[in-house]
């Protein structure tokens, strides 16, 4: 089971890619499509970080790791360096977990 997944989503990704590599350049011209295309990488890292912090298997979970997450999304706004929003977020987790 989890190698179909892998292949299957190996597939979508060289079809994909392949779609972008073989669009008509004038499509690629359009004002929606250069807006668009820069969003994408944001938006699968959204997913990707939805995912791994409110799902354990197949069940959905609120635990430290939410908390961690919106420390990490505060500490964004406040405008502070990386290094500082992966400490407090790894921090509150560690804290939170002790408790």
């Amino acid at each position: 089971m989890l190698w179909a997944g892998i292949l299957t989503a190996s597939a979508a990704c060289y079809m994909l890619k392949l779609a972008g590599v073989s669009l008509p350049e004038r499509w690629l011209r359009d004002a929606r499509i250069q807006r668009t295309i820069p969003l994408l990488p944001v938006a699968l890292l959204a997913a990707l970080i939805a995912t791994l912090t409110f799902s354990t298997g197949h069940r959905l979970v609120l635990d430290v790791r939410a908390a961690a997450l919106a420390v990490a999304a505060l500490a964004v706004l406040l405008r502070a360096p990386f290094l500082v929003v992966v400490s407090a977020a790894a921090a509150t987790a560690a804290l939170l977990r002790l408790l």
